[in-house]
């Protein structure tokens, strides 16, 4: 637990410092310390490049290729098709829940609706934090047991449960906490039975790639799925129910064919 936890702030550390030196740097060059769009791109691309980079080099997070040859095709299919799945049923919860405080709308407002922002949330961002959360943070917790009079199967989700806790802090964001968690949990358990990322990394860009497709088609941060279907909530409903549909066989073929590499 303790190593989790130093993972975690490794990663703040590097997010924090990172982002004060390239906003300062930016400062310098712009005369200007107004938060602008490339500002803001670049920020997170550098934080991104440098975390993946710390994390590897100093074998925080150890990435091995053995899982890969087995060519795991469905599995990395099957975690897109899950991801797509869930899109519709997470945002419906999400708007049953109260409304939670979103600091960093304008930023992803401003990131989110420029193409280069893609590189920022749809591929850096997936893989930086799946090696941080999974490779490095969730490795670690399960690596010995939490609790030594406790079950085996208790100790795997509690050790999944307490990373999907962490990837929901890290967002620093209580509007995406709630999402961030559940999505944790999935991520953690695919993990768990592959000794691998890449079904995390996998699903995790399946989810920012929609999620950044849709926003430019839908830029209305305030717009509810009830607008999307015209007002009509039998439609909304249907929409959730078609979407558990393929949500629910995409995680039961992926219990069926995930498994560690030998």
């Amino acid at each position: 637990m303790k190593k989790a936890i130093i993972y975690l702030i490794e990663f703040i550390a590097i997010q924090l410092i990172v982002g004060f030196i390239v906003t300062l740097v930016w400062q310098l060059i712009t005369k200007s310390e107004d938060k602008t769009t490339g500002m803001l791109i670049t920020t997170t691309v550098a934080t991104g490049v440098v975390t993946i980079v710390i994390f590897l080099l100093t074998r925080w997070a150890e990435v091995s290729p053995n899982w890969i040859r087995t060519r795991p095709w469905l599995v990395l299919i099957w975690s897109v098709i899950a991801a797509m799945g869930a899109l519709i049923p997470s945002a419906w919860l999400q708007e049953q829940m109260p409304e939670l405080p979103n600091f960093v709308e304008n930023e992803f407002d401003m990131i989110l609706t420029n193409r280069w922002g893609y590189l920022a949330i749809g591929l850096l961002a997936p893989l930086s934090e799946e090696i941080v959360l999974r490779g490095a943070v969730l490795r670690s917790l399960l690596s010995k047991p939490l609790f030594a009079n406790r079950s085996e199967r208790f100790n795997i989700w509690t050790a999944i449960s307490i990373s999907a806790l962490f990837f929901a802090l890290i967002h620093f964001n209580p509007a995406q906490m709630p999402h961030a968690f559940v999505i944790g949990l999935l991520l953690g358990w695919m993990y768990w039975r592959t000794g691998s990322i890449l079904p995390g990394v996998a699903y995790h860009w399946a989810n920012n790639s929609i999620a950044y497709i849709i926003y430019n088609i839908y830029p209305d941060p305030d717009m509810k799925l009830i607008d999307v279907f015209k007002g009509s909530e039998l439609h909304v409903l249907m929409a959730v129910g078609f979407s558990m549909l393929i949500l629910l066989p995409a995680i039961y073929q992926l219990h069926l064919w995930m498994r560690r590499a030998e």
